[in-house]
């Protein structure tokens, strides 16, 4: 065994596709999420394809004492993995209050525990959100942040603060960001996906329930913006491959391999897809026709981004392998699965 790894939030989207790597790289995995976005029988999914079970254990890591308690009861961790946060752009500008305190304290919760338990390394699920809307494309490492363009964004920005503030006074714990693009697809087992509680703040799970017939239409936001066809760009990566990013930063961590102990990733593909190409793509690579309107573009959206991956293809060893009408596919295959299609 490689190392228990923690995975916070491991029983949502991107969480519990990096638990099933994290087993299947050779890794034991002990899941804590509060299930506010997530649901308990995805646990037994990530059995389903691994043949083992994670533990699991449900409480908010913003309740600093029954963090400690969990440390307590279950020792010999060696590194964790942070996804468990609120993660909606458009919720975040309704819901400022709520995005500072669930993203902030529960980081520095875990970073406390860190100290006090020893335990050295922490990858973090940063985004391409901390950027703004940069001048240049494709975005770098090197791309200066620029003031977010939503709460959601800023937690990201400062959440990396915290840990670079951290790392410069505690030569003994390790961070790496990893600053990922626009996660889409699903376990090709489609035993798990995306599945958001309510109604879906992103594309894709939109595309798949109104294809599903559960939403009477798509809204894309804005047909106006400076693109090829007016709608905006995103970098969408497909979150097997995403998950298996987080493997490669912990194999980095655990095999002492960081030039620092704060380091920071682009995770892409280096392709940028829009939202209309999506749609198209969508219904070429599954034969569902879509029932889609054009709306007011939506508060706190960039416009055009996509990444620059040298940096994690070099450094972690690591490349995006698969393609949008994969993507597609596969988020479809998990659709028709939870609405027995």
């Amino acid at each position: 065994m490689k190392g228990k790894i923690l995975v916070t939030g491991g029983a949502g989207y991107i969480g519990s596709h990096t638990a099933v790597e994290l087993i299947k790289s050779g890794y034991e995995v002990v899941i804590v999420d509060n299930l506010s976005n997530s649901r308990a029988e995805v646990i037994d999914s990530i059995q389903k394809i691994t043949g083992t079970k994670p533990s699991f254990y449900n409480f908010d890591l913003c309740d600093a004492e029954k963090l400690s308690g969990f440390f307590k009861a279950e020792k010999g961790i060696t590194g964790i993995i942070h996804f468990a946060a609120s993660k909606a752009v458009g919720e975040s500008v309704q819901k400022p209050l709520l995005y500072y305190r669930n993203n902030l304290n529960s980081l520095i919760n875990l970073i406390d525990q860190m100290k006090v338990n020893s335990i050295p390394d922490l990858v973090f699920s940063s985004s391409c959100t901390v950027y703004g809307q940069p001048d240049k494309l494709p975005v770098t490492e090197d791309t200066p942040f620029k003031t977010a363009e939503s709460p959601y964004g800023n937690t990201k920005q400062i959440c990396e603060e915290i840990m670079q503030d951290v790392a410069k006074v505690n030569d003994d714990l390790n961070f790496i960001a990893l600053r990922y693009f626009n996660p889409v697809g699903a376990h090709e087992s489609a035993e798990i996906g995306e599945l958001p509680l309510g109604v879906p703040a992103n594309l894709v799970p939109f595309i798949t329930q109104t294809a599903a017939g559960i939403r009477k239409e798509l809204s894309v936001f804005g047909d106006d913006y400076d693109t090829s066809d007016g709608t905006a760009v995103r970098d969408y990566i497909h979150v097997v491959d995403l998950a298996e990013a987080h493997v490669k930063a912990m194999d980095r961590m655990i095999g002492k391999k960081q030039k620092r102990n704060y380091e920071y990733f682009n995770v892409g593909t280096g392709n940028g897809t829009s939202v209309l190409e999506v749609i198209k793509t969508f219904e070429r690579v599954t034969n569902q026709k879509l029932n889609y309107k054009i709306v007011d573009r939506r508060p706190g959206d960039v416009v055009k981004i996509y990444a620059n991956t040298d940096l994690a293809n070099n450094e972690l060893g690591w490349k995006a392998s698969l393609g949008i009408d994969q993507m597609m596919a596969d988020a479809w295959r998990w659709q028709k699965k939870v609405s027995n299609i």
